[in-house]
């Protein structure tokens, strides 16, 4: 029977083409550059590797809403700017104006009452993991807007890099879940965004700044295909101190916390590639705001008592979470979305029929 199992649970033929010509045409998309890195990383010793980078319960590294004034490397923490964690307030009442706009829709994109309202998530296998879990406890949620349709559109493997580049397969593939869900590119109105990139071994701030643009991007990819999408949460990464891979160690995932911090900030400053405001020229993004902060030093807690213990994420390479790990994210990510001013009046708003 187990043997039976077995080979049921083994990938067709037609699977296996499949996923070699997605694979095919994801790597044409990407540079002399990523590919290089790409099989730089593949050829890495990983029991070296782990005997120069052993497990550890804690870095010493202070979260970015802990970190405040003070500085990393020069940096200055805080989720914005000036080491604070709270968006500006005439940032907040933009957000607000643009949150009553997200109402239900049909297919076509006009209101309707019989309309859906789409939240997608994008981004790699971390955020695809953690957002399937928010969408079972959201389930569950008898509070939540009756309209509301959770899209799963993030994906294993399918990084930065290729997020932020419109021709990849990456988003035909969420135009498949689109269609599965019943719902259309011009209802989706709200997106959680989490990424990041594979083996990073620059020093900082050199992969920061990489993921940065790559973050912009996506964003301008994601504004081009979703023409009604209105409101985007960025988070960075989870603690990575029991990696047994270079996939995506410490000190990199907390420094990927900068990327937002910094994508967030330009977006605040009003640079053109991150405008959200036809007011003042081409709209390039959506409103952007810090999603849920999930990064704690291992067992040392943040300040609001978020800690990782190795139990929150898999043997196979400490780095994806696993099913305990999951639920702390996705539970702070229902909370935050409950909670936050900007996505009340959509999220948890008026239920319908």
């Amino acid at each position: 029977m187990i043997a039976l199992l077995a080979r049921a649970q083994q990938p067709s033929e037609e699977a296996k083409l499949k996923q070699a010509e997605f694979m095919r045409r994801t790597m044409e998309q990407f540079t002399p550059e990523e590919k290089s890195h790409m099989q730089a990383n593949r050829n890495v010793n990983r029991a070296e590797w782990i005997k120069e980078h052993p497990a550890r319960e804690s870095t010493g590294l202070i979260a970015l809403p802990d970190l405040g004034r003070d500085t990393y490397k020069g940096e200055q923490g805080g989720l914005y700017p000036g080491g604070k964690n709270a968006a500006p307030p005439a940032h907040v009442k933009a957000g607000l104006k643009l949150a009553r706009q997200i109402l239900p829709r049909d297919a076509d994109g006009h209101e309707s009452t019989d309309g859906k309202i789409v939240l997608i998530s994008i981004g790699m296998s971390n955020t695809t993991m953690k957002f399937q879990t928010f969408q079972k406890l959201a389930a569950g949620d008898s509070s939540l807007n009756k309209r509301l349709a959770l899209v799963d559109g993030a994906q294993g493997g399918q990084v930065a890099w290729v997020t932020s580049k419109p021709t990849t397969p990456f988003w035909d593939v969420v135009d498949e879940r689109l269609k599965a869900a019943g719902v259309t590119r011009k209802q989706v109105q709200a997106a959680w965004v989490l990424q990041a990139n594979p083996g990073p071994n620059r020093p900082f701030p050199a992969e920061v700044k990489e993921l940065q643009q790559n973050l912009a991007d996506t964003l301008h990819v994601m504004q081009d295909r979703f023409p009604n999408l209105k409101i985007a949460y960025v988070s960075s990464r989870t603690y990575a101190g029991y990696a047994t891979s270079p996939l995506n160690p410490e000190p990199h995932a907390y420094e990927s916390g900068f990327a937002v911090k910094w994508l967030i900030a330009d977006h605040l400053a009003g640079k053109p590639e991150l405008n959200y405001d036809p007011a003042k020229g081409q709209v390039r993004s959506p409103w952007l705001a810090w999603g849920p902060y999930i990064w704690a030093d291992g067992t040392r807690a943040n300040k609001d008592g978020l800690i990782y213990v190795r139990s929150d994420y898999t043997e196979q390479d400490g780095t994806h979470p696993s099913p305990s790990g999951r639920e702390k994210v996705a539970a702070r990510l229902l909370q935050f979305l409950k909670t936050e001013p900007t996505a009340q009046p959509w999220f948890t708003g008026p239920t319908g029929p």
